[in-house]
């Protein structure tokens, strides 16, 4: 008999505050509990656990379990991946969901391997088949040129990492009432095997490129990095990030750090805007998720066209200073 029941959120924490992506899950898992007749579960870890707790009941949690140590402040496999376990095999959550972040993509395939289950990553719909009342996890495949849907007949639980930005955050009410419930377990520090001795924090001017709204990316036919002003200055009108392709990174133009696509970062803002890129399908993976995409290119046989909402064929260094000067003349008027 299966006895797998609810959904289960592994929630993180950033800066002491609900992580955004996690806020986006609770009101997914909520949503898919509600279909489900269920309740919706989220697990919080670290110091500032407890605290949380009542935020995460007033984003639509029914339980919130806490572990409240300062180990699990900053992310640890072996930790995370003992604690998380340990919930999961008390609470027998039916769906389990997670980020795909950094914490998400590391700790969701350990902790499969740990408590079985069936797990889909990069996940951009989630939806129960009214009839079978299974998750179905759609993602990109083949460089996202295609999307799948994998169903987990059998195995519990349905485990997801679910792309950041891709479902609206839940809806907050502060007269929302939910149980907090402990849980009685501490890290063993002599089990980490692996210490975090210094965090550095990146340090962004403006918007970070996974956070915006709105991404201006540049391509290898931006030519060199002097060009790279104009797409900042187009990205600050709109109060937004610069992004690049992997070549326009290659290159050296712009930092690494900037580069999105399959080996980068993926983004789903609302606006997307290519600029002078060509549209690898390793590049398309990182923005597909996006709401609209404007392209803009010379090449009007570009292959970012064949998933771009919007194109523009034209040189960029016309293009975008006119843009950009009409945005300014739009938002002073």
């Amino acid at each position: 008999m299966d006895n797998h029941k609810g959904v289960l959120v592994c929630g993180e924490i950033a800066d002491g505050k609900l992580a955004p992506v996690t806020i986006e899950l609770i009101g997914l898992g909520r949503k898919l509990a509600d279909e489900l007749g269920e309740q919706s579960s989220v697990l919080l870890m670290g110091s500032k656990a407890g605290g949380l707790a009542q935020e995460a009941i007033a984003y639509g949690a029914d339980n919130v379990f806490v572990t409240d140590d300062s180990l699990l402040d900053q992310y640890n496999s072996d930790a995370y991946t003992q604690i998380v376990a340990g919930v999961c095999q008390k609470a027998l959550p039916s769906i389990m969901l997670l980020g795909h972040t950094d914490i998400g993509m590391d700790l969701a395939p350990r902790l499969n391997a740990r408590v079985g289950g069936g797990l889909a990553m990069d996940c951009i719909a989630l939806a129960i088949d009214p009839a079978t009342k299974l998750l179905a996890s759609t993602r990109p495949v083949f460089g996202g040129n295609a999307h799948a849907t994998m169903v987990s007949k059998s195995a519990r639980p349905q485990m997801a990492t679910i792309r950041p930005k891709t479902v609206p955050p839940a809806a907050r009410d502060a007269s929302r009432q939910g149980q907090v419930i402990l849980v009685d377990g501490k890290v063993d520090p002599a089990a980490i095997k692996v210490k975090v001795v210094e965090r550095i924090k990146e340090s962004v001017e403006g918007v970070k490129l996974e956070d915006a709204e709105v991404v201006v990316s540049g391509g290898r036919g931006i030519g060199g990095a002097q060009n790279f002003a104009l797409l900042g200055d187009l990205a600050s009108v709109l109060g937004g990030a610069v992004g690049a392709s992997r070549p326009a990174c290659d290159e050296g133009w712009v930092p690494a750090r900037l580069q999105v696509g399959q080996s980068g970062k993926v983004v789903s803002p609302k606006l997307y805007i290519a600029v002078a890129v060509s549209g690898a399908m390793a590049h398309i993976a990182g923005c597909l998720g996006s709401k609209v995409i404007v392209a803009i290119n010379k090449d009007k046989d570009a292959n970012i066209f064949s998933v771009a909402q919007f194109g523009v064929v034209g040189d960029y260094k016309q293009i975008l200073p006119a843009l950009t000067a009409k945005l300014k003349e739009l938002k002073s008027a």
